[in-house]
C-alpha cells in the first residue's frame, strides 16, 4: 500500500489541534506529516504521534514538496488563496472553511452520506458546516427510505463553534466580564444570531444549513428552514429537527432505519430519561439521535433530537474520514 504525505494547515487552531488528535486515533498509511500555520504560530513546537514537530509557516511555496492530501482549517480567506495553489501542485485539499462549499465544481461531503462525490473532486473537497454535518447523518437514512418533503431546523450551538473567542466569552462571562466575540453576553443567555444577518432576515449560518443540505442530499427542491441559536454550552451542538415526508412510515421501522445508519447512535429510552446530551457527546466521533416521535400536526412527519461534538464530527473527524475514503478509493482504483 502506498504511503501518503499529509499536511495539516492551521495546525495550532482549535480545529487544527483536533485534526491532530483524530489523526493519532486512526491508522492512516502516512509517510510524513507537515504541520503548517500562519507566521504568528510558525516556529512553535507541537508533540504529535510521539514526535516533536516544528510548525512551518504557510507560504505560496509550502506545497512545492511531495504532499498528497492537505487538511485545511485556517479560515476562508486563507483557503481561498492557498487551496488553489495546493491543488495546482497535485495536492487534494480537504477544506474546513465555508470558502468552497457552494462552488458547483467542489464536492461537499459527509462520508457516511455522499462518499461517491469525493470521486469527482478537482483538487478541493469541502467539509460542510458543523451544524449541517450532524443533521445529514440521520436525514440521509430517512430521505433514502421515505423521501423528505420539508425540514425545520432549530439549533442550540456551543460557543466552541465560534472558536477560542467564543469559548473565552462564555468562560469570562460567567465571571461577570463583558463579551468580546459576541454582540451580547452569552453567559446565562441564548443568542438567536450566528454569523451576520442577510437581506432575507436569516443569518448566514441558517442559509448555510439550507443550501448545504440541498447540495449534500442532491435535492434542490427540498423545502428547508432554519433558526440557529448560540447557547451557553462550551462544546457539542444540539438540534431539534422536524421532518415531513412524502411517504408514510411506521415509527418502529423508522427507528430501525436510524439505528442501521453508519455513524449514527440511537439513544431513545424516554422511560429511563435516555436521550442525546451535549455532555455525553463530547470527544465522540458519532452523531447521536433520540426523542424520536411522530409529528402529529402533519400527515407524515417526525421530530428528532440530534447531538454531536461540533469540533470532532462537525469538523476534524469528518475531514479525516474524507481523507480515509479518498485513500480507500485510490487503493481500489
Amino acid at each position: 500500500m502506498k504511503k501518503y504525505n499529509i499536511a495539516v494547515v492551521g495546525a495550532t487552531g482549535m480545529v487544527g489541534r483536533t485534526f491532530l488528535k483524530v489523526l493519532e486515533e486512526v491508522n492512516l498509511p502516512v509517510e510524513n506529516y507537515y504541520l503548517m500555520a500562519s507566521a504568528r504560530s510558525a516556529g512553535s513546537k507541537v508533540t504529535f504521534m510521539g514526535k516533536e514537530y516544528v510548525i512551518e509557516e504557510l507560504t505560496e511555496n509550502s506545497f512545492d514538496k511531495d504532499i498528497d492530501i492537505a487538511l485545511f482549517s485556517a479560515g476562508g480567506s486563507t483557503s481561498e488563496k492557498f487551496a488553489p495553489i495546493a491543488a495546482s501542485k497535485g495536492v487534494v485539499v480537504i477544506d474546513n472553511s465555508s470558502a468552497w462549499r457552494m462552488d458547483p465544481e467542489v464536492p461537499l461531503v459527509v462520508p457516511e452520506v455522499n462518499p461517491e462525490d469525493i470521486a469527482w473532486n478537482k483538487g478541493i473537497i469541502a467539509n460542510p458546516n458543523c451544524s449541517t454535518i450532524q443533521a445529514m447523518v440521520p436525514l440521509k437514512a430517512l430521505h433514502d427510505k421515505y423521501k423528505i418533503k420539508r425540514v425545520v431546523y432549530s439549533t442550540y450551538q456551543a460557543v466552541s463553534g465560534a472558536g477560542m473567542g467564543g469559548y473565552m466569552d462564555l468562560e469570562n462571562g460567567l465571571k461577570g466580564e463583558a463579551p468580546k466575540k459576541f454582540n451580547h453576553p452569552i453567559a446565562n443567555n441564548c443568542l438567536p444570531q450566528i454569523d451576520v444577518f442577510l437581506d432575507n432576515g436569516y443569518t448566514k449560518e441558517e442559509m448555510k444549513m439550507v443550501n448545504e443540505t440541498r447540495k449534500i442530499l442532491h435535492d434542490d427542491d427540498m423545502k428547508i428552514t432554519a433558526t440557529t441559536v448560540r447557547v451557553p454550552v462550551f462544546d457539542c451542538h444540539s438540534e431539534s429537527i422536524n421532518v415531513e415526508f412524502y411517504n408514510d412510515f411506521d415509527l418502529d421501522e423508522l427507528k430501525k432505519v436510524l439505528a442501521d445508519m453508519e455513524g449514527l447512535v440511537v439513544q431513545d429510552d424516554i422511560a429511563n430519561a435516555v436521550y442525546p446530551m451535549a455532555v455525553n457527546a463530547k470527544g465522540k466521533n458519532e452523531v447521536f439521535v433520540g426523542r424520536i416521535r411522530r409529528d402529529e400536526s402533519v400527515e407524515s412527519g417526525v421530530n428528532l433530537w440530534v447531538v454531536a461534538d461540533n469540533i470532532r464530527k462537525g469538523a476534524a473527524t469528518n475531514a479525516v474520514q474524507i481523507a480515509q475514503k479518498l485513500i480507500e478509493m485510490n487503493e481500489n482504483k
